[in-house]
């Protein structure tokens, strides 16, 4: 009976283990040091910013950096559960509430990005000559035109959710595609599809050669300014918190911001982020 009992435990741990490893799959590690430590971010990771930063900390800190991708909303939730060490993310008043609720500190200020709306180069709704970025909205619903929404609770579908809210719009009906995925495939889709989408500066820097039936139709407007924050576990929370505060003094150090403000420089027409002084000028 205690064989069977033991045995029974046995499998409900592994079974346990093994979908809790599979829920926070890592995506890619970078160093192998003894300090381990997880981040949950999304496009500085799909982008490579992080293996930029991961590897050049790793071998100053005896540290392995395992990247697990998450859009903001979810980043923010494996951070609350105690399951990654730090994220990195865009999402400003839920950072705030997490910092309020003491499951989170250190929050630091390490870099921006701005939105574009993308799309066919006939502009069919028009949204070149919109004022703001709810009036591109309220173009694109007033016209029914395709519009893609990653619909996955990252920063950017919040973004676009309050931009919604300031149009006076509940984007629904055909037109309003939820695509519930990354912002780079759904940048394809809405390629491929030939509709509009909100997406991040630094990935159409990335992607724009791969999205050639597309064009940046409007920019500019300062709301549409994406800062990035890190945050990290509280002392002692996760066995990773200590080397996560580290990292995080190391990507606003001046070593860290260089490499933030001058990656992607050395491949495309210019670099992919801008680093925390340039952003603090859009903190509210």
């Amino acid at each position: 009976m205690k064989r069977e009992i033991s045995f029974l435990l046995l499998l409900c741990m592994l079974f346990t283990s093994s979908a809790f490893a599979q829920e926070i799959n890592v995506e890619e590690s970078y160093g192998n040091g003894l300090n381990v430590f997880s981040l949950a971010t999304g496009s500085p990771g799909e982008l490579g910013l992080l293996r930029a930063l991961g590897e050049t900390f790793a071998a100053k800190e005896n540290a392995r950096l395992d990247w697990i991708k998450r859009g903001s909303g979810a980043s923010l939730k494996l951070l609350q559960d105690r399951k990654v060490d730090m994220i990195m993310v865009h999402a400003p008043e839920a950072e705030k509430q997490a910092v309020a609720e003491g499951w989170a500190v250190q929050r630091t200020l390490i870099g921006s990005n701005e939105f574009f709306i993308v799309g066919p180069k006939s502009d069919p709704a028009n949204i070149a000559s919109a004022e703001s970025a709810a009036d591109a909205y309220r173009r694109i619903a007033e016209a029914q035109e395709k519009f893609f929404s990653r619909a996955d609770n990252s920063g950017t579908h919040q973004k676009e959710l309050s931009v919604w809210k300031m149009a006076g719009i509940e984007p629904s009906g055909p037109w309003y595609i939820e695509t519930k995925d990354f912002m780079t495939a759904t940048l394809l889709r809405a390629n491929n599809e030939q509709g509009y989408f909100m997406t991040d500066s630094s990935t159409w820097v990335a992607e724009k050669n791969n999205v050639p039936d597309l064009v940046v139709l409007f920019s500019g407007d300062k709301y549409l300014v994406n800062t990035y924050h890190a945050l990290r576990q509280p002392d002692g929370a996760t066995p990773g918190s200590g080397t996560a505060a580290k990292f995080i003094d190391f990507v606003a150090s001046e070593e860290g911001q260089h490499i933030m403000r001058t990656y992607g420089q050395d491949r495309y027409d210019g670099a992919l982020y801008n680093d925390a002084e340039y952003a603090s000028q859009f903190i509210y």
